[in-house]
């Protein structure tokens, strides 16, 4: 999972947003201080006249339509403010910068910026413009955008901002394509990469005279690639590629942004978005289903090659996906609760009955990487964590952190019992098969809240054990837009969330975790969690160096985190699973440390003999379906289950009749 119960507007923001730590870099020669780009460690793996990143096809053709799907709606056309819900794709309309390169880990180029200049202890940064960055209606990107942005951002835009770019002391326009960001004093040393692809550049002119903290649904003015060509509110959005777009050429580029036009629909859910997918409503999905994954592609189509369906390896760290408490509630302050109440969750079972054991178990907030915590802290781990002796839980000196499983002599009920014992010390009693508290007699009661209905099935069987406990525990699934609301209010007691690492972990970690942001409406600290050590931990962090002492800082904060019980951690997976259908050619080499569908494009060819085709494997399809639901029929299915499948048949049909002819759809 991506972002920390992050809004959704942020999504499309670079991933290497969160892994940029400066370092000394090779200069363009025409100025000691000035470079091409920066990288965190040693020189750039590309040289100053590099023509393309070496997952980049300079020769990929442009042109042609990539249909993709959405989950929900969307309300708002501005994705840098707390309000609406902003649509999918817009990243594409804005440009930052620098540009982030996926098979380093923690490097950038010039994108709107033509060098960067930094003092050896990462003081300041001072970017010059390129004269040829233009907005789409044609002015040039000055210096005072830049100033305009950040402090339009700082003053007005969401939350996430004013933490992200606290450091920043003060901003100067130093001539009409320079500007200069002076930090505070400290030895954050990613600041000035924080800032080259982290801050989106916005036209100050086009905001003139606007209220930049309302949502909107008029067309944002950008520097990027796309335009939105056309909107149908809530339901879908067109980008079109800019035909004279300025930063075409440029290296980090090539190969990049090759399909003419991108389509957004938006569908209720996932199930009824796959059923578009294998209609052939859209070209190109992401699965992150396992049983779907494991289940749900056997249709003729894909067994015709005209669909294919792919597992691409991924190296980025995956982070901490988890049932999250909200800390903030009375019933999750005591560390023991939440530890027992994580014993009610079988990870084995799920694995094994929903998922084909797909997923393995994450034990770390850094999971698939070097900066996973593991064993016993030794060495450097070992002196920095014991200078917060008698400050953190002693398991961190004591005891590998392992989640609980129910492979073990016993099992589950084994696991319960000592739950049991937990709340038992933690004053909760037994009365009448239900937990109460021992002073007050309050319930031992909570919600949880989620905005995807396949997590149900998940859910059930750890509320199930949770009654077993005495816990009275209920799952509540409510709309994309009223989860995003209750998640920036605080207002849940336990959610399914996500918190997507980098390979540098810096200045996003205060977000996550730390107590200035614990009382923020719309941070992702939305466990609440408000700890010196942890606080103390992240600036340890954020100011490491060089790569050895970010790794151990990092396997300490992730320790504590972990022995902390904030989460009831869910699993991972070490693959993109995607599923698309057969009109795109890709490069030779995938990135490292990204998907790297934007350097994708579509193949006349292949088109060509996709259309021909995938009419039929369509009608194929819906014959296939009808007949597998007389074999249901047979077997005895009851009226419920057979008007589910009926119901099946004809969204399918009705997206067929919806792709013959090119109408928008009424209802979705």
């Amino acid at each position: 999972m991506g972002n920390w119960n992050f809004p959704s507007r942020f999504l499309f923001l670079p991933l290497t947003v969160l892994a940029l730590i400066a370092g000394p870099n090779k200069s363009t020669g025409a100025d000691s201080n000035a470079s091409y780009g920066i990288a965190m460690h040693g020189d750039l793996k590309y040289g100053p006249d590099f023509t393309h990143f070496d997952y980049a096809d300079p020769a990929a053709l442009k042109g042609g339509e990539v249909r993709m799907s959405a989950i929900g709606t969307f309300d708002n056309l501005n994705p840098y403010i707390l309000k609406g819900v902003a649509a999918d794709g817009l990243g594409n309309v804005f440009e930052t910068l620098m540009a982030p390169s996926f098979d380093e880990a923690f490097s950038q180029y010039g994108l709107i910026a033509k060098t960067i200049e930094t003092p050896p202890d990462r003081s300041s940064v001072t970017f010059t413009l390129r004269q040829k960055a233009r907005f789409h209606d044609g002015t040039p990107i000055t210096a005072d955008d830049v100033v305009f942005s950040f402090n339009t951002l700082m003053e007005h835009g969401h939350p996430f901002y004013r933490s992200y770019f606290s450091s920043v002391d003060k901003i100067e326009r130093l001539a009409e394509r320079k500007v200069k960001f002076t930090f505070t004093p400290g030895d954050n040393r990613e600041l000035p990469l924080i800032i080259g692809n982290g801050l989106p550049i916005l036209p100050k002119t086009y905001w003139a005279g606007k209220d930049f903290t309302k949502t909107t649904l008029d067309p944002p003015m950008g520097s990027g690639p796309y335009k939105i060509d056309s909107v149908d509110p809530g339901r879908a959005i067109t980008y079109h590629r800019v035909a004279d777009y300025w930063g075409a050429h440029l290296p980090v580029n090539a190969g990049r942004y090759n399909f003419d036009t991108m389509r957004y629909d938006y569908y209720r859910d996932q199930t009824v978005a796959l059923e578009a997918f294998k209609a052939g409503a859209y070209d190109f999905r992401m699965e992150t289903a396992s049983k779907v994954w494991a289940t749900g592609y056997n249709f003729p189509a894909l067994k015709r090659g005209l669909v294919i369906r792919e597992e691409i390896p991924n190296q980025q760290p995956t982070g901490m996906q988890a049932f999250v408490f909200n800390t903030r509630r009375p019933i999750f302050k005591d560390p023991k609760v939440r530890e027992a109440l994580a014993k009610a969750f079988d990870f084995e079972w799920t694995n094994r009955n929903l998922f084909f054991g797909a997923y393995a178990r994450t034990k770390s907030y850094f999971s698939n990487s070097e900066l996973a915590s593991s064993g016993l802290p030794s060495g450097d781990e070992l002196v920095l964590l014991e200078e917060f002796s008698g400050q953190v839980p002693p398991e961190v000196f004591s005891s590998e952190y392992a989640p609980p499983t129910s492979q073990r002599e016993g099992g589950m009920r084994a696991n319960l019992r000592e739950a049991r014992r937990l709340l038992e010390k933690a004053g909760w009693v037994l009365k009448d098969n239900h937990l109460v508290n021992a002073e007050t007699g309050a319930p031992l009661a909570f919600e949880i809240l989620l905005a995807n209905p396949q997590f149900e099935r998940v859910a059930a069987p750890f509320r199930k054990n949770l009654e077993r406990l005495g816990v009275d525990a209920r799952i509540r699934t409510v709309d994309s837009s009223q989860y995003e609301l209750r998640i920036e209010d605080f207002d849940f007691d336990m959610i399914v969330g996500g918190a997507g690492q980098s390979l540098s972990p810096g200045n996003e970690q205060r977000d996550y975790w730390s107590s200035k942001t614990a009382d923020i409406p719309g941070s992702r600290n939305t466990i609440g969690i408000k700890d010196p050590v942890i606080d103390e931990l992240i600036e340890r962090v954020i100011a490491a160096p060089d790569r050895k002492t970010l790794i151990t800082r990092t396997r300490a904060l992730d320790r504590v985190l972990l022995w902390g019980h904030y989460v009831i951690p869910h699993w991972h997976i070490q693959a993109y699973r995607v599923a698309f259908w057969n009109k795109f050619s890709q490069p030779a080499v995938t990135p490292k440390y990204a998907l790297g569908f934007g350097f994708w494009w579509v193949a006349p060819e292949k088109e060509a003999v996709l259309m021909a085709e995938k009419g039929a494997a369509v009608e194929a399809d819906i014959v296939s379906m009808e007949d597998g639901d007389d074999e249901a029929e047979e077997e005895g299915l009851n009226a419920g289950e057979l008007w589910l499948s009926i119901a099946a048949i004809a969204i399918i049909a009705f997206l067929m009749q919806w792709l013959r002819t090119r109408r928008r759809r009424d209802d979705e």
